[in-house]
């Protein structure tokens, strides 16, 4: 499967965590796009609609359901690209594919059957995010789900494995493992860093090394990167913690299509 057309570069899913509002959304969009272009990178807008795994009951999960997809249908129409946003029960399926082109399963929803048919049943991209707790050779039959159930449009993306309570390690070796299967893999540089279940129920990160993450990416031969950014992580309402800062985006993906020619 060709993700957003052929190209010998890697492709990018990169936005914001959330969808905070139109105004945002769309300035990272441009922002983003114009880097893209330029650097010759397949790119589309991520943005989850709704966040429903907080670590509190009062942490920010979004603008509205309808509110937040209306503003990716407006991104993906105005600057003419794939968006991706995140699905969390079987029913949210259909109602999110009439924006969105990639709905995505988070890594803690991989092995829910119901949850990856009703994406399968969309026809659109489903991309799967390995679960913490899983080995990548797992991630095969989570895959399968969706294969079964009508649809060969399938991406599986790395984003680090449990290691002890508050911390996550990338094992590099599940992405040619996952390639195996035969679906484009997408290392996560930024969820990969998080530092999860910390004592102030706001969980951590590690966003100095997002460039170490992708460069390791891109030198096993990750088909795609995955990356939320803001133009201030310190004020983001989900996620901050290790989110790329929005002008610091750049650099880091011409030192990484550098990489890519180079290797």
């Amino acid at each position: 499967m060709q993700l957003l057309g052929k190209s010998d570069n890697f492709f990018l899913l990169a936005g914001p965590c959330v969808i905070e509002g139109e105004d945002m959304a769309l300035r990272i969009a441009e922002k983003i796009k114009g880097i893209t272009d330029r650097l010759g990178i397949p790119y589309a807008f991520k943005g989850s609609y709704r966040k429903a795994n907080r670590s509190k009951i009062d942490s920010f999960t979004g603008i509205g359901d309808e509110k937040a997809l209306k503003i990716l249908g407006k991104v993906a129409k105005e600057f003419d690209i794939p968006v991706v946003t995140d699905i969390h029960q079987a029913q949210e399926a259909a109602m999110a594919a009439e924006y969105v082109d990639v709905l995505q399963i988070p890594a803690f929803l991989c092995r829910q059957s119901d949850l990856l048919e009703a994406a399968a049943r969309t026809g659109k991209i489903v991309n799967i995010k390995k679960g913490q707790f899983l080995s990548p050779e797992a991630m095969k039959f989570a895959a399968q789900k969706v294969v079964d159930s009508g649809n060969n449009n399938v991406m599986l993306t790395e984003r680090g494995t449990t290691f002890g309570y508050q911390d996550l390690i990338v094992d590099y070796r599940g992405i040619p493992i996952m390639q195996q299967f035969g679906f484009p893999v997408v290392v996560d540089c930024t969820h990969s860093l998080q530092r999860p279940n910390q004592s102030a129920g706001v969980t951590g990160g590690q966003p100095e090394m997002i460039e170490t993450i992708a460069k390791a990416a891109i030198a096993v031969g990750a088909d795609g990167l995955f990356m939320e950014t803001h133009p201030v992580p310190a004020q983001a309402k989900s996620d901050g913690a290790n989110m790329l800062a929005l002008d610091l985006l750049e650099p880091l993906l011409e030192k990484l299509v550098r990489l890519r020619k180079a290797l």
